[in-house]
């Protein structure tokens, strides 16, 4: 199947303001794509690219006084098929774990473990280790918050949406990766497009999404505490440790957000 995508996002500054941008699909999803992104700026301000660590490409630019528009479009092709739940994933000891996953059990900016591991131990420590585990924080992250797009908060942690019992989308997620850490179950945030593909569709404007990932079985596995089902069509756009790592746009300075559209369909070839 094939899937369009892209976005329109206009920015309001007040002064010549320095921007960090995750607007590109991640660098293992070009391979799929039927003709390069169609990333545009208005002006046409000089900008460079780089791969940060987590392996996201990343865009910097300085943008200039008035209003700057970022755009872009794309096809790219998915193999139709949903998330793969990870039924027999094998939790492992933490002194077993490779190097590189140690950073996802830590606490971070949005993650804060120490205030709910606790909770998370009371709640989850009888629960067989493995994706049974990860199940049960799954269930209970979707039923804790009450989604809706009225309650987005830039600054609110796990522990506060946990608290708040509302949240958008990336709320969702650190609840969840914030459990599974706390639990020694490796997990990082991911944020992308996810159209509304085998279901029925939103009414809501389309936005970005954001889900997580567990390591189980000695591999990643894409799990989604809002939706909590398999969906399909999901184009990763950035991961990291929590929102922080995975920002849309980033800017050093004041920033008005003017116009955010987000495209993601299925389309014919």
């Amino acid at each position: 199947m094939l899937i369009q995508g892209g976005y329109d996002i206009a920015f309001r500054f007040r002064a010549a303001t320095p921007i960090l941008l995750q607007v590109h699909l991640r660098p293992e999803l070009q391979a799929r794509l039927q003709a390069p992104e169609e990333f545009r700026l208005d002006p046409p301000v000089p900008f460079r690219t780089y791969v940060d660590d987590f392996g996201n490409h990343c865009t910097r630019l300085v943008a200039p006084i008035g209003v700057l528009t970022l755009s872009n479009r794309f096809v790219i092709r998915d193999n139709g098929k949903a998330d793969v739940i990870p039924i027999k994933g094998r939790q492992a000891e933490v002194d077993k774990l490779p190097d590189e996953v140690l950073v996802y059990l830590l606490g971070s900016r949005y993650c804060d473990t120490d205030k709910l591991a606790t909770l998370a131990w009371k709640k989850f420590g009888k629960i067989e280790a493995g994706y049974p585990r990860v199940k049960a924080i799954l269930d209970y992250a979707h039923g804790r918050i009450k989604f809706g797009y009225q309650h987005a908060r830039a600054d609110r942690t796990a522990s506060e949406g946990h608290a708040e019992r509302k949240g958008v989308c990336r709320d969702f997620a650190h609840l969840a990766i914030t459990l599974c850490r706390c639990m020694n179950i490796p997990a990082r945030y991911c944020t992308g497009y996810l159209g509304d593909i085998g279901v029925p569709p939103d009414p809501s404007p389309m936005d970005f999404s954001a889900w997580f990932e567990v390591f189980l079985g000695g591999a990643w596995h894409t799990l989604d505490a809002r939706h909590n089902r398999p969906r399909i069509g999901r184009l990763l756009m950035a991961r990291g440790r929590d929102a922080t790592d995975a920002a849309i746009s980033t800017a050093f300075g004041n920033a008005e957000l003017k116009r955010f559209e987000v495209i993601t369909r299925e389309v014919t070839a």
